[in-house]
């Protein structure tokens, strides 16, 4: 299943893409897609529905993050070998974590706002996940498998002259509003054939920027997930966003950063694409 949400901001129903790719509302059925959904069995739920009797979603609604503000956000950096290199950091021995403002969810298509004092504003093309079930202190990379819900698109956006020049640890320059776009959709487990070798792309103005693809991630999915619970309880609805391949601004010569009025074109291999503008906040 492909699971969407649509409306205007923090007023968005959930809904499901058929076969077609047509959007339709389940509103009826479902408040959201959050922890309740989908610590309760939605995901079951919502397969037994009859998706082509649901409402269709006219085409003019906003698209929306494919799942409610989550509980919470984990990031791992530097998860990409290439990537660590261009950014002049040793490649880590064990995942690097840090948290990201769950307010920076937005949807795929809104505008991404450049912080007042920015000059470093970076683009990250990273695959999302989604935890289905509670995960705390779990014992093996296969029992890591049956608490994930699925994945979806998440652009890690960066300050880097906050995250890396300003003290402290990187949520500086990681939290900003708008700092994570979402989606289109969250596919489920069964959508994804090999989770672990799918192309990742993103674009500047039309520049192919990143071209990557998660089969070269140090640490692969299953891992995060084992790996983070053991050090926190994951919760349904929770995120996790797993590393960048190499190609961000800061690693180009010379660096390059976003600016209003630039546009930026991101995808990943079955979870679609996403197109923001940027502009000043």
């Amino acid at each position: 299943m492909k699971l969407i949400r649509f409306g205007n901001r923090k007023q968005e129903k959930p809904g499901v893409l058929d076969a077609s790719g047509v959007r339709r509302d389940c509103s009826k059925y479902f408040f959201d897609y959050d922890a309740t959904f989908f610590a309760g069995g939605g995901l079951e739920k919502l397969a037994g529905l009859d998706i082509s009797t649901l409402p269709i979603v006219p085409k003019a609604e906003r698209w929306g993050a494919p799942v409610a503000r989550p509980g919470k956000t984990i990031c791992v950096g530097l998860n990409y070998r290439d990537h660590a290199e261009e950014s002049n950091m040793p490649v880590p021995g064990e995942p690097v974590l840090f948290f990201k403002a769950p307010n920076s969810v937005v949807g795929p298509n809104d505008a991404l706002l450049i912080p007042r004092g920015s000059t470093k504003t970076d683009w990250e093309v990273e695959l999302g996940l989604i935890i289905g079930r509670e995960a705390r202190y779990l014992t093996s990379r296969e029992a890591a498998w049956e608490c994930i819900a699925g994945y979806c698109i998440s652009h890690d956006v960066s300050e880097r002259h906050f995250q890396l020049e300003r003290g402290g640890q990187w949520m500086k320059g990681k939290s900003c509003d708008t700092f994570n776009p979402l989606g289109p959709w969250l596919a489920t487990r069964d959508e994804i054939g090999n989770v672990n070798d799918l192309d990742m792309t993103l674009r500047v103005n039309g520049q192919l920027r990143q071209n990557g693809n998660t089969r070269t991630m140090i640490f692969p999915v299953d891992e995060i997930v084992r790996y983070t619970s053991q050090f926190m309880t994951l919760e349904p609805g929770d995120l996790i966003t797993t590393g960048t391949p190499p190609g961000v601004g800061l690693g180009m010569k010379p660096p390059m950063f976003l600016k209003a009025g630039d546009t930026v074109d991101l995808s990943i291999a079955g979870l679609g694409t996403q197109c923001q503008v940027c502009a000043d906040a």
